[in-house]
């Protein structure tokens, strides 16, 4: 597109905020005005979605939480404007210099997805009868799957010649079996410790954490953006998909990503509860168990060098997710150990006083 039909594409759409273009840079959905007002981003959006995402942003404002970028209002107090069925917001445009190295990005942004977290926490009420539905619901389909990988096995070891998928699926059972039983033992511990709780903790999640939706303005302070995904949920919700992004790649022991859990956690702390369906969520191998499936039931039309691939992804997902479990392991059972024993000396100085 040209730079005269890109000025004619969003002059009628920057007219409510009272802003004359000069100059537009595209960036996908995203795109760099110069005005006569200064630089601004330009947001596109899908209409259906636009009207709640704006309200958790400015909830998240109202409760004390300025680190997201400001989304401008019009002239006349709109937050959105609609043109042509889509719908467009207007941000500041953030210079975004990394002045951190990547491990200190990181940190920061899971500091400041706990300080969300923290200040849009509250309680809500859970019934017994949905809580139980959820686990039966859930534990119902793991075992289905736990019933699947016995099924593939044995058929494996019926054949005296193996495909290459069927070879790496018969070498890497073991690790995908004990994954799954170490899911579903943390989800009926967990189930245990709330049967008779009628209380979860939601917070607004942000939808899509990434360091791409993290920006940093020329101070060096970062910023979240493109909140279209927020919602009500649980915080496990936003942990969860960017370990899994970030852990699915080669095989590697990631001590970076257990700073980054633990700093969250230091300003987030999870409840006991949290913390043992984040272990059971985090474990569960669905990944590895739908591509061996796939294959098994020919739904598959990769090939069966693509299938072997595509499996071996997602067993290095699951031996990198492996360890950051049992490092988190490692640091709970030493936090208890101190816990204990610091309990031990209380009161055996209590003792000794009196």
């Amino acid at each position: 597109m040209s730079k005269e039909n890109r000025l004619l594409k969003v002059a009628p759409i920057l007219k409510p905020y009272a802003l004359e273009p000069h100059f537009v840079e595209e960036f996908g959905r995203v795109q760099k005005i110069y005005t006569n007002k200064g630089v601004f981003a330009l947001k596109k959006i899908n209409p259906k979605h636009g009207g709640e995402f704006i309200r958790h942003v400015q909830e998240l404002f109202q409760k004390g939480y300025n680190r997201i970028v400001p989304i401008f209002p019009t002239v006349d107090g709109r937050y959105a404007v609609l043109h042509e069925n889509e719908l467009y917001y207007l941000m500041p445009w953030l210079a975004n210099e990394e002045k951190e190295n990547r491990f200190e990005r990181h940190q920061l942004l899971f500091r400041e997805l706990a300080r969300l977290h923290t200040l849009s926490a509250r309680e809500i009420t859970i019934s017994k009868e949905e809580r139980t539905e959820h686990y039966e619901k859930t534990l119902l389909e793991w075992e289905k799957e736990n019933e699947f990988l016995e099924g593939f096995i044995e058929a494996c070891e019926k054949k005296e010649y193996l495909s290459p998928f069927e070879l790496m699926f018969s070498l890497s059972y073991h690790d995908v079996s004990q994954a799954l039983q170490f899911s579903i033992k943390r989800f009926k511990t967990w189930y245990e410790k709330t049967e008779e709780s009628e209380k979860a903790r939601m917070v607004v999640i942000h939808g899509k954490i990434s360091t791409e939706h993290f920006l940093y303005d020329d101070r060096g302070y970062g910023y979240f953006t493109n909140f279209e995904k927020s919602r009500p949920g649980s915080p496990i919700h936003d942990l969860l998909p960017f370990l899994s992004r970030t852990l699915k790649t080669y095989p590697k022991k990631s001590e970076e990503c257990i700073e980054w859990i633990y700093t969250y956690l230091k300003y987030f702390p999870f409840k006991e509860d949290e913390l043992l369906l984040f272990q059971s969520y985090f474990a569960h191998p669905g990944a590895v168990i739908k591509s061996a499936e796939s294959y098994y039931k020919g739904q598959s039309n990769k090939g069966e060098r693509k299938s072997v691939q595509h499996f071996q992804r997602q067993y290095w997902l699951l031996k990198n997710t492996e360890y950051i479990l049992m490092r988190i392991e490692e640091i709970e059972a030493q936090k208890a150990q101190a816990k204990a024993q610091a309990e031990a000396q209380a009161q055996a100085q209590e003792g000794a006083q009196n």
